[in-house]
């Protein structure tokens, strides 16, 4: 049962008059002195008073106190109280909310900057080591040198890449441009993409490229000449890091296998990335696409097999949410089944 603080003032009220008029009463039939019934009068109202103006102002001190910690940056203290049942358990229930929420954002900064620092080093590490073998004449300027340098600018420009995309999904710039076009040879271009992205590279960070030259492709499509209406460049994004996940969860000569069906509106799509992989525990399921969720769960050997940024799926419920559309962990018998359903051509109103 909720009672809120202005019933609760309103009952102070009524029960000093009652008080008052009690007292009263006594005085007149007792012929006890009026001055006396005053001051009983005048002390009880003061005690009822005080009761409940503590019990309304002490968690109003407890929040300012915990409002004023999270302004100088402590997000661990939380607000008691949250379950009380008037406006003061709602604002303590809010504050603690917040408080979440805040403590949340900076855990993710804090990540933000240790992936990116630690993303970032190895690259940079590598790049300069081939510059300063050259610069000192240890190794000569040779394309194969080259290539080495050019792998690592690479690695740096796929961060880059996700970094933006990050930006871009936090100041919510994106728009989309939707348009019909035909999934069989728009996936098998997506596809070639990423078997030619592992065979040239030896190296991978970022999202959207493996390089794991052992795991085979397949693409099912049907009906064949399926279309569909969607952000040609944001599905891409979608797509490529479902199957760089994929890959890098397989097992040695494993198979990811992409499938698209017509969904239930026009133009609508049903994809679904299917790995061999050890799958995802029911448990961790509802975590796969937050921000730098690398997952408990081994990846495949292999080069290439590394748990990337963490950011993949995140991107890729970014770019679903977009459209309207859902992204999940579906239910399989072996490895895992991430399931994407685009709306296709939005109703028109009226």
């Amino acid at each position: 049962m909720t009672i809120s603080v202005k019933t609760k003032l309103g009952t102070l009220v009524v029960v000093s008059v009652f008080i008052t008029t009690g007292l009263l009463l006594v005085a007149l039939r007792t012929e006890t002195e009026l001055r006396f019934i005053t001051v009983f009068s005048v002390i009880a109202t003061l005690l009822i008073t005080q009761f409940v103006a503590h019990g309304l102002t002490a968690p109003l001190d407890e929040m300012n106190t915990v409002a004023k910690g999270i302004s100088h940056g402590d997000y661990t203290r939380r607000v008691r109280g949250a379950d009380r049942r008037d406006e003061l358990g709602d604002l303590a229930s809010t504050i603690n909310r917040m408080a979440d929420d805040l403590e949340s954002v900076d855990r993710h900064r804090k990540e933000l900057v240790a992936n990116v620092s630690h993303e970032l080093r190895t690259p940079i590490a590598a790049l300069r080591a081939v510059l300063e073998n050259v610069v000192d004449g240890v190794s000569a300027a040779d394309p194969e040198t080259m290539r080495t340098a050019l792998k690592q600018t690479e690695r740096l420009g796929d961060l880059v890449e996700t970094l933006l995309d990050l930006s871009r999904l936090d100041n919510g710039v994106v728009t989309l441009r939707a348009r019909r076009f035909e999934v069989w040879p728009y996936l098998s271009g997506v596809l070639k993409e990423a078997n030619l992205a592992a065979a040239q590279r030896d190296l991978g960070s970022g999202s959207g490229h493996h390089t794991r030259k052992d795991v085979h492709l397949h693409l099912d499509v049907h009906p064949p000449e399926l279309t569909a209406h969607a952000d040609a460049e944001r599905l891409h994004q979608v797509v490529a890091n479902l199957i760089d996940n994929a890959v890098k969860h397989s097992p040695p000569r494993g198979r990811v296998t992409v499938r698209a069906r017509r969904g239930a509106a026009p133009e609508s799509l049903t994809l679904e990335v299917l790995d061999e992989g050890p799958g995802i525990p029911e448990a961790e399921r509802h975590k796969v696409f937050e921000r730098f969720n690398r997952g408990n769960a081994p990846a495949g050997a292999g080069p290439g097999s590394d748990g990337g940024t963490g950011l993949g799926l995140a991107i890729a419920r970014w770019a679903v949410d977009l459209h309207g559309g859902r992204i999940g962990v579906a239910e399989s018998t072996r490895g895992c089944r991430i399931q994407v359903t685009l709306p296709g051509v939005p109703r028109q109103r009226g």
